[in-house]
């Protein structure tokens, strides 16, 4: 006591517990095993087969395509869709022209093509171009589609028309495929498409009715299946693709396939 004050007093530190001492390595090593939870690690799964593996796109027909698209400023589907066959088949020579640009003004689930407001106005040298590519390439069956251009009244068919038009001019021979969107259910744009001629008319459904509102959510089941009636009625070979593993039932697909025939 100093002054009336307790004189200040520091605390003392705590003991510190002792730190066990091994004599011998594995003694330490025996300590730290048993600290960690033993885990089994799981067995890898099974080899995929190899038709299900993608390849890395290369080899001298690929390099050639790639030129000729380039060169002729033209789209494919095979890459604005991001198809993991791509390497495959442009290997083998063969590529779907995608024309009316590279942005579509959809937002289909299943598609990975730029959605948005496209330019103003059609490329009229695009039909040249794809039938200078076609003539190139030495395909005997081309393979036309798009995007949708739902911003004007006739959905790009003229490109469609004069795409066909130009391919039969430039090769003589070549069948024309056209897979075409649903014009939002015009008959005159159908119209002009086929007073081209196309050899095949496609239109895919995609999906089973009870999907669309998911897979093509501004699209329409029996709006689709209309195109591809009104095209069959005109005697024309008609053609359609639907997606499988997406949700939808065994029997919707039968129901889907009676609707087709």
């Amino acid at each position: 006591m100093q002054n009336g004050r307790t004189a200040f007093q520091p605390k003392a530190d705590p003991p510190r517990a002792e730190t066990p001492s091994y004599d011998k390595p594995n003694e330490i090593m025996e300590f730290i095993i048993d600290e960690i939870p033993a885990t089994t690690a799981e067995p890898p799964g099974p080899r995929r087969p190899e038709w299900l593996k993608a390849r890395i796109p290369g080899g001298e027909n690929y390099s050639r395509l790639h030129a000729i698209m380039r060169s002729h400023a033209l789209h494919t589907v095979c890459e604005e869709a991001r198809c993991p066959n791509m390497g495959e088949c442009w290997n083998a020579g063969t590529a779907t022209f995608m024309i009316l640009g590279d942005i579509c003004t959809r937002s289909c689930g299943f598609c990975a093509v730029k959605t948005g407001r496209p330019l103003p106005g059609l490329d009229w040298d695009e039909p040249r171009r794809v039938a200078e590519a076609v003539e190139l390439m030495h395909v005997r069956h081309a393979v036309i589609t798009s995007v949708n251009r739902d911003e004007r009244k006739d959905g790009g068919a003229p490109i469609f028309a004069e795409t066909i038009r130009e391919i039969r001019r430039r090769v003589p021979g070549c069948r024309v495929e056209v897979l075409i969107p649903d014009f939002k259910g015009s008959e005159e744009a159908l119209d002009i498409v086929l007073e081209a001629r196309p050899d095949i008319l496609n239109h895919n459904l995609e999906t089973v009715p009870r999907l669309y509102k998911t897979v093509r959510p501004q699209a329409n089941y029996r709006q689709s299946l209309e195109v591809l009636e009104r095209a069959k009625r005109k005697g024309f070979v008609t053609k359609t693709g639907m997606m499988l593993g997406i949700g939808e039932r065994t029997e919707e697909v039968v129901e889907s396939l009676d609707d087709i025939r």
